[in-house]
């Protein structure tokens, strides 16, 4: 069945949700497989069809190609493979939320058949797929779901982990290994064998569907741990007046010493991700210790640089009330339009409670969506002689290109400068972490 699969000229993908890890999929699997890219949102639909990526990932011509973007689920019809990329985003109380992937599992029941193939892409808790997803596949299909080489009829499933990393041009879909899985011995060659066609790494074949959900989340988790410890060293640093940098660059002499550095943990995976494995981990009767402590540190470092930067203007003499300070970048991480879940949200919202006047300039991001989705307005120019304090949030390449010396030329004569992203030499600002 898998080399007849793979011969077969006429072999329709379709990848369920076009943001940073579905449209990257899309282009790839398109060079060799008639491609449906499929999204509810429709003016993201509206964009691609014109050629036009807000996440900014793709730099090439997108109405060069093969892909039929759609919001038309009639276009699902004759699928033989379907892989799922939508968003597994938290709560506000951090609790999983499956919204996303349990609507595009219900809208693919309805159009697989005997023999079809549904990959899940998306981040989840293991256990995910075969508890949540199987279920309401098999219900709505009225299939059965093959798990073992002695069922012949039914559908298949797979999960094969995003390791997307956004903003990245060198470390992209193609050059990063692939974690592959299926429901059967079969169904997982042929996914391996599926994924090896576009991904230039290579591609690691996880022994279970579970085992391949788990390594992705840790994956992430183990990230999110080793930040928060760097974070939580820079606090008790501060403290005692020693440059954390300085510090780190010491220590990572050692050959075996890990190099992370301090700073904001947003973004829809390291923010995210440990919460998902927490979840299942409580439901099973453990509460985690390690993995929550990291994430509460992280978590509260925008506070902490609202705190920290308070206490700064007050100790120069600087008014809080209805002064002016602009946070550089909105993004949650360098030279990337991706806004979800970034933390620098949370650091003009405790500035405002000071009765702070703030603007925020990110070229990178989409000005639209900043609106959208948090009611932002981004500026698109730099007033000169104008701010009291500024908060280097995110280290995009464009403001190390404008230099300290433009950046300075904004602010009045008594200012901060809060290099959060430690892009500029020590004595150049006045805070970092």
């Amino acid at each position: 069945m898998i080399k007849r699969i793979l011969k077969k000229s006429n072999l329709r993908i379709s990848i369920i949700g076009l943001g940073y890890v579905g449209l990257p999929l899309a282009i790839e699997f398109s060079k060799k497989f008639t491609v449906i890219g499929f999204d509810i949102d429709h003016l993201r639909i509206k964009q691609l069809n014109k050629g036009f990526d807000r996440t900014k990932e793709i730099k090439l011509n997108l109405k060069k190609n093969r892909i039929k973007f759609t919001s038309d689920s009639k276009y699902l019809k004759n699928i033989d493979i379907f892989i799922v990329t939508v968003p597994t985003p938290v709560y506000t109380n951090n609790k999983p939320n499956l919204t996303f992937l349990e609507n595009a599992t219900t809208l693919i029941g309805k159009y697989i058949k005997d023999q079809s193939i549904i990959i899940y892409e998306s981040t989840v808790f293991p256990g995910t797929t075969e508890e949540i997803c199987v279920p309401i596949l098999e219900k709505i299909s009225g299939l059965k779901y093959i798990n073992t080489n002695k069922r012949k009829k039914g559908f298949y499933c797979g999960y094969s982990p995003e390791r997307i990393n956004p903003g990245d041009s060198k470390n992209n879909i193609k050059n990063i290994c692939k974690i592959t899985s299926g429901s059967t011995t079969e169904i997982a060659n042929f996914i391996d064998s599926l994924y090896k066609l576009i991904i230039t790494a290579g591609t690691y074949k996880a022994e279970t569907i579970k085992i391949a959900e788990a390594a992705k989340i840790i994956e992430n988790t183990q990230r999110d741990i080793n930040i928060a410890l760097v974070n939580e060293l820079s606090i008790i640093f501060k403290k005692m007046k020693i440059n954390t940098y300085s510090v780190l660059k010491a220590a990572k002499t050692k050959w075996n010493f890990l190099p992370f550095y301090p700073g904001l943990v947003g973004g829809h995976c390291i923010g995210v991700d440990p919460y998902y494995l927490t979840y299942k981990s409580r439901k099973l009767g453990y509460n985690p210790m390690v993995v929550l402590s990291g994430r509460k540190i992280n978590d509260k470092m925008s506070k902490y640089v609202v705190k920290y930067l308070i206490n700064q203007m007050n100790q120069n003499n600087i008014s809080i009330k209805n002064s002016k300070i602009l946070i550089m970048g909105l993004a949650f991480k360098e030279n990337c339009a991706d806004i979800r879940n970034t933390k620098v949200i949370d650091i003009y919202n405790g500035l405002k409670k000071y009765k702070t006047k703030i603007e925020i300039y990110d070229p990178i991001v989409d000005k639209q969506q900043a609106l959208k989705e948090y009611n932002i307005k981004i500026i698109k120019k730099l007033s000169t002689n104008y701010y009291d304090s500024v908060i280097i949030a995110v280290a995009h390449n464009s403001f190390k290109k404008m230099g300290i010396g433009k950046i300075k030329r904004v602010c009045k004569k008594n200012h901060i400068i809060f290099d959060v992203k430690n892009i500029f030499p020590e004595n150049n600002t006045n805070l970092k972490l």
